[in-house]
């Protein structure tokens, strides 16, 4: 028999505000425990919420972003629960009306694109975060995190493989960071993702009984977990056995799913509008504001480096991936306009040593790097030695003239002086000089790789190359 796998994914992406949603205190990551809480997110008796402006704001961005239809009118809810890290016994969401619905991106796996729904997005508070003790059998309680704003967004399950996830994923974090409302941070927590999975025979229309795998933070472990989910329900199937619906944890180092327990229906919460929130009325004003103000966003920035930059696609999804480093480069352009040169150093040389996210921290400023690869382009320096001179310009955020300078670098372009040095190393290298003669025209490469070394690489290769053929003939 064979199985249809249908999976849908629900991201927790924490709001990049300095304040929380419902009070003042600060979002900042990394603080000692229990120290960025007041009143409010610890829900003392008396004390009352007050929205944040940006955090819907951001929720606006989100939904023109991903063709949402915006709900003008939406309102906040209390979805009840216990559980240690949440002081209030409730967690304030929105549920009827949320903020944004019937969204939409479109994702490509294996060249092929897919257009992948998003049911709905809306606004809530995170919970605080329990840490638990390696030797004692106790946990302890970090409520800093209580009442950072989050968006969480529910897609529709229209994917069809853990590769597809992966790619709806990696897009949907692409968009929030282009829009800045989210540093998606995974280690850090502040890009979070539940996935639901089931399996049904092909051509059924009707869902399996489907699992849901809880905070996971890495793209690798998504796919991971969800592959290893696939195989564990197929088997299963086959066997004759069922799914039991629960709720999964990923164990990284041991590889497998393993129950948390066992899954709650919506119905269980027992939402209703929260009394203490008015309804949010979202004006046509307020939408076109911020429509105006939106960012390029990373396809149409893709397609814009392959139309008017001549980029290979490849190239420019690469280039697009993040917004940082679509920014270095168009910098970098600015003062080095081959786009696709400076395409390849940056791809070999640039990511090698920093990751996108990472370029704030990268020593070599993009105009740094527009002036050494503007260096070779004049024949000042050679390709190789630009990599000798990035390395150090990494290791110092030195200057790349001075160091070209300082080193003696410069590339020996002098014809009368390179000739000499080619009919030197010919002379010393009589089996290979007969080898060229009876045709072996590949061995132009040891003589050229001679030079290289008695020059200290600062010998122009094209030059070079065509001395050693004049001379050989």
């Amino acid at each position: 028999m064979e199985f249809e796998t249908v999976i849908g994914l629900e991201i927790h992406a924490q709001m990049k505000t300095k304040s929380k949603i419902f009070c003042g205190c600060s979002t900042e990551f990394g603080a000692p425990p229990n120290t960025h809480t007041c009143p409010v997110c610890l829900g003392m008796p008396g004390s009352l919420p007050v929205l944040n402006r940006k955090v819907v704001e951001n929720g606006i961005k989100l939904s023109l972003s991903c063709d949402f239809t915006i709900n003008t009118r939406n309102q906040f809810a209390r979805k009840n629960y216990f559980y240690p890290d949440l002081p209030k016994g409730y967690q304030i969401s929105q549920f009827e009306l949320p903020i944004a619905e019937h969204g939409r991106i479109e994702i490509e796996v294996d060249g092929e694109k897919k257009t992948i729904g998003i049911t709905r997005a809306h606004m809530e508070e995170d919970a605080g975060k329990l840490i638990h003790d390696d030797v004692e059998p106790e946990s302890y309680v970090d409520l800093n995190r209580t009442g950072t704003p989050l968006l969480e967004i529910v897609s529709e399950p229209d994917l069809r493989s853990p590769e597809e996830a992966v790619a709806y994923l990696k897009k949907l974090h692409s968009i929030i960071r282009y829009l800045d409302i989210s540093d998606g941070n995974m280690q850090e927590g502040s890009f979070r993702c539940d996935a639901n999975i089931s399996l049904r025979p092909v051509g059924q229309e009707e869902l399996g009984t489907r699992t849901e795998l809880k905070n996971m933070n890495s793209f690798k472990n998504v796919q991971l977990a969800l592959e290893y989910e696939q195989r564990r329900q197929r088997d299963l199937l086959l066997d004759g056995g069922k799914v039991i619906q629960q709720t999964l944890l990923w164990d990284a180092d041991k590889g497998r799913t393993e129950s948390m327990r066992g899954k709650e229906e919506a119905h269980d919460y027992r939402y209703f509008p929260d009394p203490d929130l008015v309804p949010i009325e979202i004006d046509q004003t307020w939408i076109d504001t911020v429509r105006k103000a939106l960012p390029e966003l990373p396809d149409a920035r893709r397609q814009r480096f392959v139309d008017e930059l001549k980029l290979p696609e490849y190239d420019a999804t690469i280039l697009t991936g993040s917004r940082e480093l679509a920014d270095y480069f168009e910098e970098a352009l600015t003062g080095y306009r081959q786009a696709k040169k400076l395409s390849n150093f940056i791809g070999t040389e640039l990511l090698r040593e920093f990751s996108p996210e990472h370029l704030g921290d990268c020593p070599v400023k993009p105009a740094q790097l527009a002036k050494l690869l503007s260096m070779v382009e004049k024949g000042a320096i050679s390709g190789k030695i630009a990599k000798t001179v990035f390395a150090d310009m990494l290791e110092t955020g030195g200057d790349p003239e001075a160091i070209v300078k300082e080193k003696g670098l410069v590339q020996m372009s002098d014809e009368g002086e390179l000739t000499a040095l080619v009919r030197e190393i010919i002379e010393a290298n009589p089996e290979q000089t007969q080898q060229f003669r009876d045709g072996k025209t590949k061995v132009i490469g040891f003589f050229v790789g001679q030079l290289m070394q008695k020059t200290k690489g600062t010998a122009n290769p094209q030059m070079a190359n065509k001395l050693f053929q004049d001379e050989l003939k």
